[in-house]
C-alpha cells in the first residue's frame, strides 16, 4: 500500500468540504441580499404563482430554496466524484441544465414584470455563484 497519497487526499477532503459549504453559503447571502435590494430598497411586490394560488416570496423561502440547491448540487457532486472519473464535466452539464430548466418556474410564475425579472435574477445569481466555485472543489 502507497501511504504517501493517504496525508494528501485525507487533507484535501476537509477542505473540499469547506469549501463546498462556503460555496452554498455565498450563493445564500447573495440571493438574500437581492432579495433584500429588491423587495424592501426596491419595492418590488414579489409574489409567485404556485398552482392556483399566489404567494409573497419571502426571506425564508428564498434562503431555504438556495440552500437546498446548493446541497443537492453538492450531494450530485460527491456523488459523480464517487462513480466517475469525469464527475466534473459531467456535473458542470447538469448544473446547466438544472439552471435552465428552474428558469421555467419564475418565467412561468411570476406576478408581474416585476416580480419575474427578479425571480429569475435570484436563480441566476444562485447558479453564478454555485456552478463555479462547486466546480472548482471537484477532483481533477
Amino acid at each position: 500500500m502507497d501511504t504517501t497519497i493517504t496525508p494528501a487526499v485525507t487533507a484535501a477532503r476537509p477542505a473540499r468540504r469547506r469549501d463546498r459549504a462556503l460555496a452554498v453559503l455565498a450563493a445564500t447571502v447573495a440571493t438574500l441580499a437581492l432579495w433584500v435590494a429588491a423587495v424592501p430598497v426596491a419595492g418590488v411586490d414579489l409574489v409567485a404563482r404556485n398552482g392556483g394560488t399566489q404567494q409573497t416570496v419571502n426571506p425564508a423561502a428564498v434562503g431555504i430554496s438556495t440552500v437546498l440547491a446548493g446541497l443537492a448540487g453538492w450531494a450530485l457532486l460527491a456523488l459523480l466524484e464517487r462513480f466517475t472519473t469525469r464527475a466534473r464535466a459531467i456535473w458542470t452539464g447538469v448544473a446547466g441544465l438544472a439552471l435552465l430548466l428552474s428558469l421555467l418556474g419564475p418565467l412561468s410564475g411570476g406576478v408581474g414584470t416585476a416580480a419575474t425579472l427578479t425571480l429569475v435574477a435570484m436563480h441566476l445569481l444562485a447558479a453564478a455563484v454555485l456552478i463555479p466555485l462547486l466546480r472548482r472543489t471537484a477532483r481533477r
